[in-house]
């Protein structure tokens, strides 16, 4: 998947959940050095969101009906970038999906994007003419450290639903997963954050003793320019 029109920033601060204080490149917008970004991405980021750290940024598709005329993309790290908007998620998924990587998904295709079973709409209702349907809901993976991702950095009581309606699935006869995209490439290693939320993480041990599958899989997020391309880069160990 390829992200155009980039521009590049730096971090000044986060006055609330979704919003992002940036100062521009020099000469940017006639020389106007700190605008605002719309931030999609509910976790707590505190470990990439530093002061003064390099961000990607592209304007707003619709800046007539926004506060905010830019959107953030990637937050750098290290030397490489961490996509932190979970606008992209479902796309990602879906490519991941189709590409024949993930032997859990191999011939099964798209049926249906955001399907309501039970309370819950699940990201996709995948189907294969041999096995059948599938519920697989996505979520997205920013919190790296030491080479460990965990899931999620902060509390999610959507999540722990989800998780659990998956569990109720299998339970009747549905095959179900969770696919965690680890946004990161220095990930090896995937575990429940049960430090951060225990309920989830415990709601995910049970879903996986109960047959749900849960593959979490890194990416590399090239930046060259004005695009940033987001490559799969490999499935990682799953620590339950």
């Amino acid at each position: 998947m390829i992200v155009s029109n980039i521009i590049e920033g730096n971090f000044v601060e986060r006055p609330n959940r979704f919003t992002v204080v940036f100062k521009t490149n020099e000469g940017l917008n006639n020389g106007q050095m700190l605008e605002k970004a719309h931030l999609r991405d509910p976790g707590r980021l505190k470990e990439l969101l530093l002061p003064d750290v390099a961000l990607l940024l592209r304007p707003a598709l619709n800046p007539d009906h926004r506060k905010t005329k830019y959107d953030v993309v990637a937050v750098k790290k290290d030397d490489f970038w961490v996509l932190i908007n979970s606008g992209f998620h479902s796309d990602i998924a879906q490519d991941l999906i189709e590409s024949g990587r993930i032997g859990e998904f191999s011939n099964y295709s798209v049926e249906r994007r955001e399907y309501t079973y039970g309370k819950s709409r699940i990201d996709f209702l995948l189907s294969d003419d041999n096995n059948g349907r599938m519920l697989v809901e996505v979520k997205g993976c920013t919190l790296v450290e030491d080479r460990l991702a965990r899931f999620p950095d902060a509390p999610t009581t959507r999540g722990k639903k989800h998780v659990e309606e998956l569990t109720r699935a299998v339970g009747e006869g549905l095959k179900s997963a969770v696919l965690f995209l680890v946004l990161s490439e220095d990930a090896c290693r995937f575990t429940p954050n049960r430090v951060t939320d225990p309920e989830f993480s415990q709601a995910l041990e049970i879903a996986h003793e109960r047959g749900v599958s849960v593959v979490p899989y890194s990416f590399k997020n090239i930046y060259t320019g004005d695009k940033l391309e987001i490559k799969p880069f490999k499935r990682i160990k799953l620590e339950l």
